[in-house]
């Protein structure tokens, strides 16, 4: 049970630590540029069986590195220049970006060390990981960066469809999209000798984790290990924080026999 955007408020943050200390969350993805990521890092200190990862931040965020350092990128306030299309189309068109990029994961895989938590895993923000050409970044780094456990997205669609209605043009869309690049991604996960879960859960939904779905899903669950992700917060996902630490949910986890793990306990 994973939490993305840790880092990048004081509500995601404590909704975070609370989801783990009084609900059924495990591990959490820290946005290490993001200005509440100083706190993020103290509530994971207090609470180590919480485990955190990098989520690693391209788009819609802040850089890690100057502005000088890589213009193409990042705007004067170093925040990213492109959402994501317009990412998606200059990363994998313009091969002048790759260096740039390549410095500024290197930069955010630092920004991790430097907090002296456990790499649990690597997951990108809006799933960037899985873009061609920032998964043959990482691929190429993998050992240099210590990369061991990655998310690969791929929400089954027939699963969703039997318990989930509404905003089919998205779910269908994201569903072939990150069919095509999770079976590319899970080659070279393989080569490289990289854990995943089997399954990941939470993209159809796109932030509608809320108690009814996680309900729905729980009995479903195929064998094997699975990722559920959501984006709880005390504020804008009300709704997800409360599906975590609800009495029901945890009732259900306890009546299924679902064992709570994080990724490094794969």
């Amino acid at each position: 049970m994973n939490a993305d955007d840790f880092g990048r408020s004081q509500s995601i943050n404590q909704a975070v630590a609370r989801a783990h200390t009084e609900g059924i969350l495990t591990t959490a993805s820290l946005m290490v540029n993001e200005p509440a990521c100083e706190e993020a890092v103290a509530l994971a200190r207090r609470h180590p069986s919480l485990g955190v990862g990098l989520h690693l931040t391209l788009l819609l965020g802040r850089s890690g590195l100057p502005h000088r350092t890589i213009p193409a990128l990042v705007h004067p306030r170093q925040e990213f220049r492109s959402g994501p299309v317009g990412a998606g189309f200059r990363f994998f068109f313009q091969r002048s970006l790759r260096e740039p990029l390549r410095a500024e994961i290197h930069e955010q895989f630092r920004r991790f060390r430097e907090t002296g938590l456990p790499l649990d895993h690597v997951n990108g923000h809006l799933h960037m990981h899985l873009h061609p050409v920032i998964l043959d970044l990482l691929m190429k780094d993998a050992a240099l960066l210590g990369l061991q456990r990655v998310r690969l997205t791929c929400d089954p669609l027939a699963l969703n469809r039997a318990i989930s209605r509404g905003r089919n043009l998205y779910r269908y869309a994201h569903a072939a999209i990150y069919r095509v690049l999770s079976g590319r991604a899970r080659r070279a996960f393989a080569r490289h000798g990289i854990r995943h879960t089997d399954h990941v859960f939470g993209l159809l939904q796109n932030a509608r984790v809320d108690e009814r779905y996680v309900l729905d899903l729980l009995p479903r669950l195929p064998r094997g290990d699975s990722e559920l992700y959501s984006h709880p917060s005390l504020d804008e996902f009300r709704h997800e924080f409360n599906a975590l630490v609800s009495p029901s949910v945890k009732a259900a986890v306890a009546r299924q026999g679902i064992q709570l793990v994080r990724y490094q306990d794969l």
